[in-house]
């Protein structure tokens, strides 16, 4: 009798050159950079939320693994990696102990409770994150107060918006910190230069979002920096280039039609740059969607994760009014995995029979 074995209709396998220790390290560094930014301007406690963070996260590895694998796991860098990766979604002026304690989360709850790296279903610097969301959330707010993204979510629970995003900050307590001369000078230049071609015009204050000072996660206050990393990482391939566009760009489209919406706006009228610009969604589209672990394998099931989790980041921020929603679709999507890749077997795996050798 003929036995049976799956085999693929297409390939389930990352294709990347990279090693995992290269990939992890060039994580880190594109990581530390935007650390960097931040702590230019709030006297070094970025780095300290970091350091504090990698310290926890690299002590747990080591103690878990030492006796199997002394340091060859901590060389690896994936332990150093989920750290500052769970850093840059962190309040720059929040509490050291909160690194600790979601280092310590991430290592010994998510990554190894599961068998380690490759085995966790769920982004360790994600899981980190709604830990300290919603084990302290009132730490959490705090360390976000005077942050754009709270001021205009207050406003919002409030009923009292008066207009788009970077209207309503420009008519707040915060216009200050906005169009400011550096602002105005590059602005100018970039409207001189490319958008009058096409006759349009880039307001001020979003170039200010690049190098913000205002108090928020770090990721966004080190944002030019992060940029900056996110073509590094396509440069040198270590993921799917097309993952974040699909999921930038389903995430953009909505805000694009419905983002207006809340504010008392029109459809095809929402605010594409400033929600980019802010509430995570470089990180996320960067370095949590693109993290090959955590996800589907097939091109289908990688996109479908990847638009899912666009229209949820929009759903979670713009109809829930969660200023990091799309944390929380990063982490919806890492919990419907399961289905992805049964829906994957299904349809991009076939039973084929396997023919015996031999004579009869």
């Amino acid at each position: 009798m003929a036995d049976h074995e799956t085999l693929p209709d297409q390939s389930p396998q990352v294709n990347i050159s990279w090693s995992t220790s290269g990939r992890m390290w060039l994580m880190c560094f594109c990581a530390i950079i935007a650390v960097i930014q931040s702590a230019i301007s709030d006297s070094g406690a970025s780095i300290i939320v970091a350091l504090s963070a990698v310290c926890a996260a690299v002590l747990a590895e080591l103690a878990i693994t030492y006796r199997k694998s002394k340091f060859a796991k901590i060389k690896d860098g994936s332990a150093v990696a989920s750290a500052l990766i769970f850093s840059l979604l962190l309040p720059n002026l929040i509490h050291p102990v909160y690194a600790v304690l979601g280092a310590l989360f991430a290592m010994v709850v998510i990554k190894h409770s599961f068998g380690g790296l490759g085995s966790n279903w769920l982004n360790p610097a994600v899981g980190a994150w709604l830990f300290v969301r919603f084990s302290w959330p009132g730490a959490f707010l705090t360390a976000l107060e005077g942050s754009p993204l709270r001021i205009i979510e207050e406003s919002a629970r409030g009923g009292g918006l008066p207009g788009a995003p970077m209207r309503l900050l420009q008519a707040s307590e915060a216009a200050a910190a906005f169009g400011t001369a550096l602002d105005g000078s590059v602005s100018g230049f970039l409207n001189n230069m490319f958008f009058s071609l096409v006759k349009a015009e880039l307001p001020q204050g979003y170039v200010d979002l690049l190098i913000s000072r205002f108090p928020g996660i770090i990721a966004d206050r080190g944002l030019l920096a992060l940029l900056v990393g996110t073509v590094i990482i396509t440069a040198f391939g270590i993921g799917r280039s097309w993952l974040p566009v699909a999921y930038l760009g389903t995430f953009g489209v909505f805000v694009y039609i419905f983002g207006d919406l809340p504010f008392g706006g029109v459809l095809f009228d929402g605010d594409v740059l400033f929600a980019l610009f802010s509430g995570g969604t470089i990180v996320a589209a960067f370095m949590l969607a693109a993290y090959p672990v955590s996800g589907a394998k097939s091109f289908a099931g990688v996109l479908a994760g990847a638009v899912t989790g666009g229209f949820l980041s929009w759903v979670f921020r713009y109809a829930g009014f969660e200023i990091y929603g799309a944390f929380f679709a990063i982490a919806l999507v890492n919990a419907l995995n399961p289905v992805l890749r049964f829906l994957e077997a299904r349809i991009f795996f076939s039973q084929k029979p396997k023919t015996q050798g031999g004579a009869l």
